[in-house]
This record gives structure tokens, C-alpha cells and sequence, in this order.
């Protein structure tokens, strides 16, 4: 059964930080891609930062350049999010996704954590 299980979520003030993480299982995490997406109220989905199956290659959004920070622990199923400098627009339910390195098969999603900016 997979399963990708987000935490680390919470409420902080602007200028602070929070890590998130997402643990994986019932797949081969390291033969995956992953990403965190997040998803304000009212808006679509975006996407945040992507990490390649072997950790090598980052790429972030505007909005997370110089900010955030996307690793991977491929020996923990884990992929990580740290958030820095947070502002209230960060303010949104966070979601990572697992989408298959090479094959054109079903990607996987996580419920989500939330993130609250507030004073």
C-alpha cells in the first residue's frame, strides 16, 4: 500500500521556519522524483520544488528561490522541505507528490500539512 505521509506543518510568525517532511512507503522511493506542491485557499495548486530520484538536481519556484530547501533521504523514504524567511503568503496546505523517474506511470500524492504565516 503507498503511502506518503506529510508532517511538520504548523502555525509560525513571519521571518520564522518550519521543516517539513514526507515519508514514504509501499514503493521504491529512490527509483522517484519528488515534489512539494502547496495550495492556498481559493487558489489552484502550485508547484514548489522538485528533487530528482537521486538527490543531484533541485528546482524551485520563484516564490521559494533563496528561501527554501528540498533534500531527500533516500535511506529514510524521506523527502524534506525547510522554509525559511516564511511570509503570509506561504500561508497554505502543503503536499508532496512521488512521480516515477522514467516510466509514464500514476504519481503519488500525500494529504497535506498545513502551514500557517501569521504574527
Amino acid at each position: 500500500q503507498v503511502q506518503l505521509v506529510e508532517s511538520g506543518g504548523g502555525l509560525v510568525q513571519p521571518g520564522g521556519s518550519l521543516r517539513l517532511s514526507c515519508a514514504a512507503s509501499g514503493f521504491i522511493f529512490s527509483f522517484y522524483d519528488m515534489s512539494w506542491y502547496r495550495q492556498a485557499p481559493g487558489k489552484e495548486r502550485e508547484l514548489v520544488a522538485t528533487i530528482n530520484s537521486y538527490g543531484s538536481i533541485t528546482n524551485y519556484a520563484d516564490s521559494a528561490k533563496g528561501r527554501f530547501t528540498i533534500s531527500r533521504d533516500n535511506a529514510k523514504n524521506t523527502v524534506y522541505l525547510q522554509m525559511n524567511s516564511l511570509k503570509p503568503e506561504d500561508t497554505a496546505v502543503y503536499f508532496c507528490k512521488a512521480a516515477h523517474r522514467s516510466l509514464n506511470t500514476k504519481n503519488y500524492w500525500g494529504q497535506g500539512t498545513q502551514v500557517t504565516v501569521s504574527p
